[in-house]
């Protein structure tokens, strides 16, 4: 072993719901990225930072890449410019794509990132749901005619199938350098942002075809008694029909997204958690720079 220390910044990127966040999570062994079957369910730039032995590898996870209508609401301007201002200064990029199923979308994201200047790593997610594994092969080849990338690396996030053979080809392009972050810390976010996170996961979970995709939560408060967290979170939608599918039922479904909030947030602390969840209306929300400005959305400088 050397004494040499490395480290690095590794951009993911890939068009939406390709497993991007799926992918940082099992990386790292514990959920910093929310989750669903959604399109964009990432909505903010997260950082995930893992640090074994001499080398510290700080990924940046994103909103996913799409091509930008002008229809487009000042929240889908805010993730494309998101996820296309991580890939500025970064030492690798991961793209990632789903097995055998090269879409335009994928085009249109990987010309997003041909100037890039760093080592671009192929990353073939979910090759776990191919019925024929004879179709990898061909699929790679495919992918080879795209972009010069320096390695394609096959593998199934949600199972950890060959996650080392991918972190060993980000390392062998990671600069000397010092390590910029402590050792056990491993994201840059708040709780309170995490805490927020969490109760949205459970609110795009839960709801499915009925997804109000004009929501996302806000922490009103966040109490740390030592023993014990108080968080008070308040979900914002845009109409009043909206509100009546995220309460539910005599309020079943807004105590069952609470539930589940809770125990996550009660692992990820590591103390018992006091979770009270409202929901409010606050229209136009989504399209207003200035209200996504003061609900946190404007860290992507």
């Amino acid at each position: 072993m050397t004494d040499e220390t490395r480290c690095g910044y590794v951009a993911i990127i890939g068009r939406p719901n390709v497993g991007k966040s799926t992918l940082l999570n099992h990386i790292l062994g514990q959920k910093i990225s929310i989750t669903s079957r959604k399109p964009q369910t990432t909505r903010h730039r997260v950082l995930g930072i893992k640090t074994e032995n001499n080398i510290q590898t700080i990924f940046v996870d994103t909103p996913g890449l799409h091509k930008s209508t002008d229809s487009d609401k000042a929240i889908n301007r805010y993730m494309n410019r998101a996820a296309s201002s991580s890939i500025v200064d970064v030492n690798v990029v991961v793209f990632v794509v789903e097995r055998g199923n090269w879409t335009d979308a994928d085009d249109w994201a990987l010309e997003q990132i041909k100037n890039v200047g760093c080592p671009v790593v192929l990353a073939i997610n979910k090759i776990d749901q191919m019925q024929d594994k004879k179709q990898l092969l061909p699929f790679i080849n495919v992918c080879r005619e795209k972009m010069d990338f320096v390695e394609i690396i096959p593998l199934a996030a949600l199972l950890g199938t060959n996650l080392e053979n991918l972190e060993t080809a980000i390392e062998n392009h990671l600069p000397e350098s010092v390590h910029l972050f402590p050792e056990d810390q491993i994201t840059d976010r708040s709780s309170r942002f995490m805490a927020a996170e969490m109760v949205r996961e459970k609110i795009m979970r839960q709801l499915g075809a009925e997804l109000p995709y004009a929501m996302t939560v806000e922490i009103e408060e966040f109490q740390d008694s030592g023993k014990s967290l108080h968080i008070q979170a308040l979900i914002l939608v845009e109409r009043e029909g909206q509100k009546r599918i995220v309460i539910g039922n005599k309020g079943a479904r807004l105590r069952l997204i609470g539930q589940e909030a809770r125990i996550d947030m009660e692992t990820m602390f590591e103390r018992k958690v006091m979770l009270k969840l409202w929901v409010k209306v606050k229209s136009g929300w989504s399209d207003d720079d200035r209200a996504l400005r003061s609900l946190g959305y404007s860290d992507f400088d």
